[in-house]
């Protein structure tokens, strides 16, 4: 018997093996029981839990979430903008500039911004400030884009202050020559509810690029800039340069800047930026970065220096070497917004930021969702992130068959997409999302067969049938092969698959 007070009360993960076994009345006995005893041992590793909200169970308030969608869903959308802070600024002021009352973290870059602030917001967290997340888009619900203390905020409170903002959004749409857009009144939204709440810090995402985006109304005392690549050339810019010299936009008079690595002229434009306004660099692979990682089960094992020193053994229960790299970046601002490396010498504490990466999801990011086959989601919707992708597929899962499905946007790099899923894709099988902006699955498939070839191509309109003929090839190697599925091209391909596939 044990000595440890309360050992007794903890359940057994064993104690649910025998169930598990006599399940399994249609399948061979030999083959139950190595199955019930991997998933017994599932249960005590991988990744945590992705915090995605669901539908409210209760019809009325289900009812005034939709009632709320369906007013948002009247005004301009994410890719219709008009370049300008003027009404999100006006709208702050009828507020009482709720964005002024607490810190900020503004995020900005092309891939792993989302990643990044979950990341950020863990370590806060964990150094028990209380933190508000504004992140886009969401994978299933709405609410995910607003976070309080490391959780969605409900149902029933977004529509609260949806309510309350709601007569001051009408004011400024009638002072403005166009209304407020969907993403200026969600906005509006998160900088009120953090206020209300209160946050000791907030963390935001930006929407689209920086100068003009609808966030840049805060002053962060860090900004950080993810990896900035090619995407959204029409409105950014044709070069990474291009597309700097509007994400500097959030680099603020005297603030701190966590540079992720960078193409060499993204990397001028920033550091330009940060001299004209006096602020301090912190640049990846110089002042910070990754030493060290190994694959490990559900995840890596890093060794990251960060601003104040080296912090070794930190589980990261999220695949691939850009996650690794991201979570390096996430340590450099959270240090920098501690003063770490300025006012402070000493490293942050090393067990309570090993504590913080372990609890890390990212919905929709490298996401298991089912096995026998294995099918992952990936929201990879432009070259730089498929790359990255297939890198990380190929070096956590040993695939003997990897089956892709491709659901993508039509405002995107659709063939550089494809292309740089081509190496690892056995087959693809391509469909389409539920939003308008989705491409057309003959389009796209016109584009897949001048990449992968006739033959490797399979066109399923609808994405559940996508979903069933992509495990069916999967599955074709055989009840003890490698097949696998990687579901990619869109968040909102992602977010579908992920409700079909029975999460959330």
């Amino acid at each position: 018997m044990s000595d440890n007070p309360g050992q007794n009360d903890q359940p057994d993960p064993l104690d649910s093996f025998d169930e598990i076994i006599d399940a399994e009345t249609t399948r061979d006995p030999d083959l139950a029981v190595i199955e019930a005893g991997s998933r017994t041992l599932r249960t005590q590793g991988g990744p945590p839990p992705a915090d995605v909200p669901g539908r409210p169970e209760d019809p009325e308030v289900d009812a005034a979430l939709r009632a709320v969608e369906t007013e948002l869903a009247t005004r301009w959308g994410e890719t219709k903008l008009e370049p300008s802070v003027t009404r999100i600024a006006a709208l702050m002021d009828v507020l009482g500039e709720p964005q002024r009352s607490y810190p900020s973290i503004h995020i900005t870059g092309t891939n792993g911004k989302t990643s990044t602030a979950r990341m950020i917001e863990a370590l806060l967290g964990a150094f028990e400030l209380r933190t508000g997340r504004y992140t886009s888009p969401h994978v299933q619900s709405i609410t995910e884009r607003i976070s309080l203390d490391g959780a969605p905020i409900s149902a029933e409170r977004f529509v609260e202050t949806y309510a309350d903002i709601k007569p001051y959004v009408e004011m400024v749409d009638a002072q403005q020559e166009y209304r407020l857009s969907f993403f200026e009144v969600l906005t509006g939204m998160a900088y009120a509810a953090f206020a209300d709440a209160p946050v000791d810090v907030a963390v935001v995402e930006v929407g689209m690029g920086g100068s003009w985006d609808a966030t840049n109304v805060i002053d962060g005392d860090v900004a950080v800039v993810t990896p900035i690549d090619l995407d959204h050339t029409d409105r950014l810019g044709e070069t990474p340069g291009e597309i700097a010299a509007e994400k500097a936009g959030i680099v603020k008079q005297d603030a701190t800047v966590i540079l992720a690595q960078q193409p060499v002229d993204a990397a001028q434009v920033m550091l330009k930026k940060a001299v004209d306004v006096n602020a301090t660099v912190a640049r990846e692979g110089l002042e910070f970065g990754v030493v060290a990682r190994e694959v490990a089960v559900g995840g890596q094992l890093v060794t990251l220096r960060g601003l104040g020193g080296e912090y070794t053994e930190v589980y990261l229960p999220l695949h691939g070497a850009h996650q690794a790299h991201n979570a390096a970046v996430a340590l450099a601002a959270v240090e920098a917004f501690f003063g770490v490396g300025a006012q402070r010498p000493e490293s942050l504490d090393v067990d309570t930021v090993r504590k913080a990466f372990a609890s890390v999801a990212s919905p929709g990011r490298m996401e298991v969702v089912r096995r026998s086959p294995t099918v992952v989601l990936d929201a990879a919707h432009n070259p730089a992130g498929a790359r990255v992708t297939a890198e990380a597929v190929g070096e956590a899962f040993q695939f003997s068959r990897l089956i892709g499905v491709v659901g993508a946007s039509g405002d995107k790099n659709v063939r550089g997409l494809l292309e740089a899923f081509e190496p690892v894709f056995a087959e693809v099988v391509v469909t389409q999302n539920s939003s308008h902006r989705a491409m057309d699955a003959d389009e796209l498939a016109a584009i897949a067969v001048e990449v992968f070839g006739d033959d490797r191509v399979q066109v399923e309109p609808r994405l559940p049938d996508a979903l069933e003929a992509a495990i069916t090839l999967a599955e074709e190697e055989g009840e003890f092969a490698g097949g696998g599925v990687l579901v990619t091209g869109s968040v909102i391909t992602v977010g579908e698959a992920r409700l079909l596939l029975g999460r959330g």
